[in-house]
């Protein structure tokens, strides 16, 4: 894949809720982007007014325009200069760089190329279920985020009692990893339950649990009973800057009738919480790696995806995608 294929594809940045009637800054590839709603949809341009290089996010929006505070300069969604107020005569051709930009499912997504086709928003896009929709911001390396949430050996240490019970007892459970082009994933089977509080509160009877990365870097997460999906999280993750992740999710569950909804209204709290232990986690080992001397991290036995979605990131073909893997570890 080339550098330039690279960048032809959607980013989740931030929720349409995000942006209203006020434009919303975000960085992108460790770029300034402002977000705004212009008379054709949603915009993204390059957040410095080509005049004197000020955030057009701190402006405001005039007929679908985004408007610099300095000289009042305006910018259509698609980064043409149209108005330069107090200039008489024809307009000069100024303009700011404009990224692709579409809003899905309450999502906003955008890219730094041309992508075609709809962006993936989620593992259980087209089936009916529920879905809540979650942003998240840590301290940490898209690679080290994504491996974090696809990791199951650490939560019977940051998720104590949220994820797995209080009990030192582990359960043989057999890992089948596979991939293919822009994908890795790892099944569990042999683990019937989680004794923590999400699953005790949450889940039934477990057939199967299901890791997964997807090029950029999407992390999937899925939990499947006998009756079929229990639970599942998508989330998005980019490198914001060099040391800050940004994450747009989706909390995904059956319907279940009313009780659908309800086991919704638990699981974004409990969620959360669960978020906030990784962020912790995850904050602490990147302030750490940062004193001398420069150590990289060491790829333990069980960290059965790290390689290969290191494979992913850098374009290249993941080795599940040509060996399948089988592991026995306990959990």
């Amino acid at each position: 894949m080339s550098k330039a294929a690279r960048k032809d594809y959607w980013q989740a940045v931030a929720l349409a809720d995000d942006v209203g009637r006020k434009p919303r800054r975000i960085l992108f590839e460790g770029a300034p982007v402002v977000l705004f709603r212009s008379g054709k949809g949603i915009a993204a341009l390059f957040d410095r007014c080509v005049h004197r290089l000020v955030e057009l996010s701190t402006g405001k929006i005039v007929n679908g325009e985004i408007e610099c505070p300095y000289h009042g300069w305006r910018y259509d969604g698609d980064g043409r200069c149209t108005a330069i107020p107090g200039h008489v005569g024809d307009m000069p051709r100024y303009r700011v760089r404009r990224y692709s930009a579409i809003e899905r499912d309450g999502v906003i997504f955008v890219s730094a190329g041309t992508p075609e086709g709809e962006p993936y928003r989620h593992c259980m896009q087209g089936h009916d279920v529920i879905a809540r929709r979650v942003r998240s911001s840590t301290q940490s390396t898209v690679i080290d985020a994504a491996e974090n949430i696809l990791d199951a050996t650490h939560t019977h240490f940051t998720h104590k009692g949220l994820l797995r019970g209080l009990s030192a007892k582990r359960h043989l459970v057999r890992v089948d990893v596979s991939g293919g082009e822009g994908w890795v994933e790892a099944c569990y089977t042999g683990e019937e339950r989680q004794q923590g509080l999400i699953s005790r509160l949450l889940e039934g009877e477990r057939t199967r649990t299901i890791g997964r990365f997807r090029h950029p870097g999407i992390a999937e997460l899925e939990y499947w009973g006998k009756d079929g999906l229990a639970l599942a999280t998508t989330f998005h993750l980019r490198q914001a800057d060099e040391s800050t992740v940004e994450g747009i999710g989706w909390l995904i569950g059956p319907r279940q009738g009313g009780f659908g909804h309800l086991k919704a209204l638990a699981f974004r709290p409990l969620f959360n919480i669960a978020l906030q232990q990784d962020r912790k986690v995850l904050k602490s080992a990147s302030d750490n790696a940062r004193h001398p001397p420069r150590t990289a991290p060491a790829i333990g036995p069980l960290d059965f995806l790290r390689r290969d979605i290191a494979s992913i990131m850098a374009g290249e073909m993941p080795a599940a995608a040509t060996t399948p893997r089988v592991h026995q570890i306990e959990l």
